[in-house]
């Protein structure tokens, strides 16, 4: 493993100063949006490698920032973007086609594609960092008095990229990661009075969580459920649902508490996991390495997972951006699998006001750019939704590319008032967008191969109209049958059937005499909510 020194105070204080000429640079949010710039894109998951192994496909997730291509619409704009291995020559090419109004080659021009060559199961910013050849090419291609850095997640490997290459990282520091955690959520929201569920803050081995369990269980007699959070888990695959009911002998009032931390205890490894290859011998050897909490499980009948994303400007503004109901699945209806945009009129505006509440808190712990927030919204018996926040992220998210890739093919507005997105043309556009279509009957398609496959449907997305769908982790597909997309209407009903076309016609293209094995009998996303979500 690479040493990085950036912890060090004399480290963290070069990287401070080398941040703050973001600030000096762009003076507002406009100027920051439109200026003319060098961007270098990072797209390392710099995260616990053994937790991201829970993704299938993840080597190839590193293709989800690929939407930055867009922003070469700004004929001033040059991008580098490194990965791990080459991109497949059409993937640039499908990305490039995309952009309206600028002749290809002149995209092509200001975009420079670098690789380490590097398959191996470690972040793209230490493989970056072990090759000074690489490094010294990256340096040499930026205008650094108008470069940035911009990445997936912020650590002190990206924070030693940035100060090794003399480029500004436009992310929170890597010292304010912990408040994208499971506990340092929790404390932002006690901060800034954001509703939460009652849980626990962060513990390091499976005693200290069995006791933590029966308090929460003495301070809220009546639950049924409890979900137990690896500190650092991603998209809900750290996440493992304790069952009280089965105990309800000892719950607070009929046994003392020492019988009832040994039946939670006990109950760990009954605990449902929700990836799906995980065991309660490998979570509690976890526990010590990354901290977990436990948490009340919220119950509800019509229960949903909104979720609301902003910005912290480099002049310290909160701008947000978006909200979405998250379409969760797995075992609990914990894991992420996608979106809609936006959020249901009854609560996004609520969802705004609570996420500009956290940004603000953010802001004041000096964290910077994107953040997003996850709730759990239950509606009551009035019609009213109930909603409690359960998670920050600090790093670009599942919602992060989809709402971005709208943005940036549309150059439309997010309106507050209504927080609805308009186009140029005023039209308010929707879409439903996902990181996990996989069938394995899609093994085996090519890049090339999708490519006909869109253009004999008329899949693509049609500029004129501002409608049509747009793909992602290509390179994902003829390994792992996985693919993303994002699929733009002028109304959520319009989205829906644009993405269940897609899905219709990729089973047409890919049908086999083969037993379909999908992890999903039926891909379509229903408008009518199944209530499978969870704190």
């Amino acid at each position: 493993m690479l040493t990085v020194n950036v912890s060090e105070l004399d480290g963290v204080d070069k990287f401070r100063r080398l941040q703050s000429t973001l600030r000096e640079r762009w003076k507002t949010i406009e100027l920051f949006d439109n200026s003319e710039a060098d961007i270098l894109i990072i797209p390392s998951l710099s995260i616990d490698q053994r937790e991201l192994q829970k993704v299938e496909g993840c080597e190839h997730y590193e293709e989800r920032l690929l939407f930055s291509l867009m922003r070469l619409r700004n004929p001033r704009t040059r991008l580098i973007y490194v990965t791990s291995m080459p991109l497949h020559p059409s993937i640039i090419d499908y990305y490039l086609q995309l952009l309206p109004g600028i002749p290809f080659s002149h995209a092509r021009n200001r975009l420079l594609l670098l690789s380490t060559y590097d398959s191996s199961l470690k972040p793209l910013s230490q493989k970056i960092l072990e090759r000074p050849r690489l490094l010294e090419r990256i340096r040499q291609a930026l205008r650094h008095e108008q470069a940035f850095m911009v990445c997936y997640n912020s650590t002190s490997l990206e924070a030693e990229l940035s100060l090794r290459l003399g480029v500004p990282l436009y992310a929170a520091a890597p010292d304010l990661q912990i408040w994208g955690s499971k506990s340092g959520s929790r404390q932002i929201f006690a901060e800034s009075g954001v509703p939460h569920p009652d849980g626990s803050q962060r513990l390091w081995n499976a005693q200290d969580l069995a006791q933590a369990a029966s308090d929460l269980w003495e301070r809220q007699p009546t639950l049924q459920r409890m979900v137990v959070k690896l500190n650092e888990g991603i998209s809900g695959e750290g996440n493992a649902l304790l069952d009280l009911r089965p105990i309800m002998n000892v719950a607070p009032g009929k046994a003392p508490s020492a019988n009832r931390v040994a039946a939670i205890s006990d109950r760990f490894v009954t605990m449902r996991f929700q990836a799906s290859q995980e065991t309660w011998a490998n979570f509690s050897g976890r526990i010590g390495e990354l901290g977990a909490i436990v948490e009340a499980f919220v119950e509800g009948e019509n229960k949903r997972s909104p979720s609301v994303q902003g910005r912290i400007t480099p002049t310290g503004e909160i701008e947000i951006l978006s909200t979405h109901d998250q379409i969760l699945g797995g075992p609990d209806g914990q894991i992420y699998l996608g979106c809609r945009f936006p959020a249901d009129d009854s609560y996004r505006l609520e969802l705004q006001h609570l996420g500009l509440k956290v940004g603000k808190k953010l802001a004041e712990k000096g964290a910077l750019e994107r953040f997003g927030v996850d709730f759990i919204a239950v509606e009551q018996e009035n019609g009213h939704w109930d909603i409690q926040a359960i998670e920050i992220n600090l790093r670009k998210g599942g919602t992060t590319h989809p709402f971005m890739t709208l943005k940036l093919l549309t150059n439309g507005r997010y309106d507050l008032s209504t927080g609805l997105f308009y186009s140029q043309q005023g039209r308010p556009k929707y879409y439903i967008a996902t990181d996990n279509l996989q069938k394995d009957r899609y093994q085996g398609l090519l890049p090339n191969d999708l490519m006909d496959i869109i253009a004999h449907h008329r899949l693509h997305f049609d500029s004129c109209t501002e409608t049509g769908t747009v793909f992602h982790l290509m390179g994902c597909l003829s390994q792992f049958g996985k693919l993303g997309l994002t699929s733009i209407g002028d109304s959520l009903q319009q989205a829906e059937d644009i993405y269940n076309k897609v899905v219709k016609v990729l089973d047409q293209e890919s049908r086999s005499d083969s037993q379909d094995l999908s992890s999903f009998s039926d891909y379509a996303f229903p408008l009518i909510w199944d209530g499978q979500c969870n704190s």
